[in-house]
């Protein structure tokens, strides 16, 4: 196996042990057993377990991050009300970021081990809560200042709209396989919800 794809792997396995156990029941034993690879092997690709995560931490802040910065240059555009208002910045965060396999199972394995580390904890509170409601209010903000929607608490809808995503997310996608059958009843689930929220203040 060339180095690349040997590093690549263990980064892969890594992660679906993780999101499956969490980080503190998973050992370097398990991954190098499902490589595999000797544990001697392991260890000329990274010094320890830690090194695994925060690799992985890195490459998911990187492309949250990225996905992020693009849905802001969506919006910075005039927005518009109508049927198909909102769908291509809502369909990027389901599709790119909840229901990615990669963004998953790193949101799965922040989400199980919260509660025993504080810098994870803070970690995933970033990234589930924090991002994507301030991304939210600076929507509904900027609808506010365009004269698109009524005037109101950017930050109160920005919950509310949130609310029905992020409990799809946890009924859904944050435990167990990540079945297409899950993805199609959170899609259906939460898009129903949001449709309803936009049309309740005459957006859609």
């Amino acid at each position: 196996m060339a180095i690349g794809r040997t590093r690549e792997k263990i980064l892969d396995i890594s992660l679906e042990l993780f999101a499956q156990r969490g980080y503190s029941a998973v050992s370097i034993r398990d991954i190098c057993g499902r490589v595999p690879i000797k544990e001697s092997t392991l260890y000329y690709y990274f010094q320890n377990k830690r090194e695994i995560f925060l690799v992985l931490q890195q490459r998911f802040e990187e492309k949250a991050a990225a996905l992020m910065r693009r849905m802001e240059e969506e919006i910075a555009a005039p927005l518009q009300g109508g049927a198909g208002f909102g769908g291509g910045v809502t369909q990027a965060f389901f599709e790119e970021y909840l229901m990615d396999p990669f963004c998953n199972a790193f949101l799965r394995l922040l989400r199980m081990e919260q509660g025993g580390d504080e810098t994870l904890r803070e970690t995933y509170d970033q990234w589930m809560f924090e991002r994507p409601l301030t991304f939210q209010k600076k929507v509904f903000w900027a609808l506010m200042e365009q004269g698109i929607l009524q005037q109101a608490d950017g930050d109160v809808l920005a919950v509310q709209y949130y609310a029905p995503i992020f409990m799809g997310f946890e009924r859904y996608l944050s435990s167990g396989e990540l079945t297409e059958e899950k993805k199609e009843r959170f899609r259906r689930e939460a898009g129903r919800q949001i449709t309803w929220f936009f049309q309740e203040r005459g957006l859609i």
